[in-house]
């Protein structure tokens, strides 16, 4: 049973994994938040993120890349995951639409000319909106981009393609994803083992591990590596006042 955390660059690690070795790809990158033209953090406002860490960047990443280069970066990691991915794989691979000096960047230069066959509305709660230009936003998007034999697991294709699911608030990395929502995905897939190349506090593999899947993730951060690893074998790994310990239900 493979259950692994490599803390490391993700495209040299996936670059050491023999070609078509992983079933299903689950991740959300980060999203470059910090080169926005637009978003509040940039003025100190910051909405949800004032007393958060990604205020400054995630640890030992400081998510602020010229755009060309953050989009060429991105088709690299796919392009890799691509390569991993068996005939029957796919990738879920989460994101989010921004306006970039008043036009919107729906990140088409990144995902264009791979395989996407859906895309998936992640309807979360809204938050605060510091500009004025535009509706406040209130959904993220989940690519699902699969390889020609990919299938869903049975009577999992009844499930629409918006979901609506809270944002998790009971995890201290800054960018975190709910469980619900990686349950949603991996639950849905037949899928044996299952990675997650920014793997953050381990959220895809806690829901691998709750639907008895194989996982490994890659995370750069050491920080977050300790902090999944404390999760995911049960130990106290939030200090906050909302700490608790891992549940498989």
């Amino acid at each position: 049973m493979r259950r692994e955390i490599i803390c490391g660059d993700c495209l040299e690690v996936m670059r050491s994994f023999e070609s078509e070795s992983i079933d299903l790809f689950v991740t959300s990158p980060p999203y470059n938040l910090k080169n926005s033209s637009g978003n509040g953090m940039k003025d100190g406002r910051g909405g949800k993120w004032a007393n958060a860490g990604l205020l400054e960047g995630y640890a030992d990443y400081d998510d602020s890349m010229p755009y060309s280069d953050y989009c060429d970066w991105q088709r690299e990691c796919l392009s890799e995951m691509m390569r991993l991915l068996k005939d029957d794989g796919a990738i879920f691979y989460n994101h989010k639409w921004r306006v970039q000096n008043g036009l919107l960047q729906d990140r088409h230069e990144i995902v264009n000319g791979f395989p996407v066959r859906q895309i998936i509305i992640w309807k979360r709660k809204g938050g605060i909106n510091f500009n004025a230009g535009y509706f406040l936003p209130t959904y993220e998007v989940i690519y699902l981009i699969a390889k020609p034999g990919f299938r869903l697991a049975d009577k999992a294709n009844r499930y629409g393609d918006v979901w609506e699911i809270p944002q998790e608030k009971n995890n201290p990395h800054p960018a975190p994803y709910p469980e619900e929502l990686t349950d949603r995905i991996i639950s849905s897939t037949n899928a044996r083992l299952i990675a997650d190349p920014f793997g953050g506090s381990g959220t895809t593999a806690v829901s691998a591990l709750r639907y008895g899947r194989e996982y490994v993730l890659i995370e750069k951060s050491e920080e977050y590596c300790e902090m999944a690893r404390k999760r995911l074998e049960g130990e106290i790994w939030n200090d906050g006042p909302e700490s608790r310990q891992l549940s498989l239900w």
